[in-house]
């Protein structure tokens, strides 16, 4: 007995329906700002859902597929190899979507029991919970599992259910500052926060595998160049990386050029990022022996910034952390990269950085490391845009008699920095410590929450809530 076509053919009518009819009376283009966010809100909830069923679905078809005897295989009954390949014939999407809905659907789907039948939990049920309630879709699931899930079977299943359970409450606007529901993208800071505060050894199994696998090859030369390929050390790709940003930063990657008469001339930069990442390594490659030579970021030469609790250095123990880079480094690491590079103290327990100050307009390469470790990246909520692409504002405006100083200066993106006054975000400083408060679509409330997406700082604001 079909319990399901029925009622999902009408939902597909039901949408066509609302599609056609927006189409037809132009509703997104004539809705105002307001309408326009409840609409995307609402359609962003269907998805959700849509998501839901999806996944149950595909979990379905894993655990009909899951036999010892190939013959008695639903994708062996159906002419298919796997279910990758299976589900990307019957929903039409691409290979690395079908292996993202599997990954998924084994988090959040219940187990039937080879004894009895019965339904049993998921390995997370708090994620299967927030799932079938639509606040869970499958970027937000993968987002909270897969940190997670790195670190078994080192950690014990109850610590990763009550982690997740605890981002859960994130993702539904009710985490311990009251904060409005989070995307993905934060989702994912958090549940990557709760995984190394749970993970007992640290970031040392994971670097004895980076270099017993480390490597670089040059390949034979061919007429179309030589190929290479190889597997790097965490900090060496954040040292890597730092360079290629310097490179090919949009402000130095296209530069106003003008015809005799005036007239501007499009740029003639047509390469790809993987060209210009190609033309950055020969450059670094060339200068390596010099200092000072190769392009600024920042206003300065680039510089592989590493971040660590003072602790964790003397006890020997925790983390690292590079800009750049979303694995975390040892301790040993850390020593190692302090050995040829300066030390700076840069913030107290409370996350106010120790005083760096200067009379001057703009923020000196010092300070802007620190106020780099302090916030993260952008602060405006949800944004991504990583610490070396951003801009320092000044909280009390410089014309204003805001000093240049790290209690006074925050990351922004070039976006946010320079519409900041039209989109109804405010920032303040209290104590040193940037806050913001989120316009009244995004947050109701309109509180003021502190703010950042320094792996440091986040995974101290875990430890203190573990105690």
């Amino acid at each position: 007995m079909d319990l399901l076509t029925a009622p999902l053919h009408s939902l597909q009518q039901q949408a066509r329906e609302v599609l056609r009819g927006a189409e037809d009376e132009r509703a997104f283009q004539r809705s105002n700002e307001s309408e326009l966010v409840r609409q995307v809100t609402a359609i962003g909830a269907l998805s959700r859902l849509v998501d839901a069923l999806l996944i149950d679905a595909v979990g379905e078809v894993v655990r009909r597929s899951e036999q010892p005897d190939r013959d008695e295989r639903m994708t062996t009954h159906l002419g298919c190899r796997d279910v990758s390949e299976l589900v990307q014939i019957l929903t039409r999407v691409s290979p690395q979507t079908a292996s993202r809905l599997q990954r998924a659907a084994q988090v959040v789907r219940p187990t039937v029991s080879d004894m009895t039948g019965e339904l049993l939990d998921a390995a997370l049920p708090c994620l299967r919970e927030a799932m079938t309630d639509g606040v869970l879709g499958l970027d937000g699931i993968l987002a909270i599992c897969e940190p997670l899930q790195s670190t078994a079977p080192r950690v014990p299943t109850d610590a990763h259910r009550e982690a997740a359970g605890i981002v859960v409450a994130e993702a539904r606007g009710e985490g311990p500052d009251g904060a409005p529901p989070a995307c993905a993208s934060l989702l994912k800071i958090h549940a990557q926060t709760w995984a190394l505060a749970l993970d007992q050894d640290g970031a040392e199994p994971s670097e004895r595998a980076a270099i017993r696998r480390r490597s670089f090859t040059i390949g034979v030369a061919t007429p179309s160049g030589v190929a290479v390929r190889g597997i790097l050390l965490p900090d060496v790709a954040a040292q890597l990386q730092t360079i290629f940003d310097a490179q090919i930063s949009p402000k130095v990657a296209f530069v106003d050029t003008h015809e005799a008469d005036g007239s501007p001339i499009a740029p003639l930069d047509d390469r790809s990022r993987a060209q210009k990442q190609h033309d950055a390594l020969a450059s670094a490659l060339d200068v390596a022996a010099s200092s000072g030579l190769l392009p600024t970021l920042g206003g300065h030469a680039p510089t592989l910034v590493v971040s660590v609790d003072a602790d964790d250095v003397a006890g020997g123990t925790g983390y690292a952390y590079a800009q750049g880079c979303d694995q975390p480094l040892t301790i040993a690491a850390a020593h190692h990269i302090a050995c040829h590079g300066a030390i700076q103290r840069v913030t107290n327990r409370d996350g106010r950085i120790v005083a760096i100050s200067t009379a001057e307009r703009v923020f000196n390469r010092h300070q802007r490391r620190a106020i780099a470790l302090r916030d993260g990246g952008c602060v405006i909520p949800g944004c991504g845009v990583p610490a070396a692409w951003c801009e320092i504002h000044h909280v009390l405006e410089h014309a204003n008699d805001g000093p240049t100083h790290t209690d006074n200066g925050v990351l922004l993106c070039w976006f946010h920095h320079r519409f900041l006054d039209r989109i109804g975000w405010r920032i303040r400083m209290n104590c040193g410590v940037p806050q913001v408060r989120a316009p009244g679509w995004f947050d109701p409330s309109m509180r003021w929450r502190t703010v950042t997406t320094s792996p440091t700082r986040l995974a101290g604001a875990a430890a203190v809530r573990r105690t």
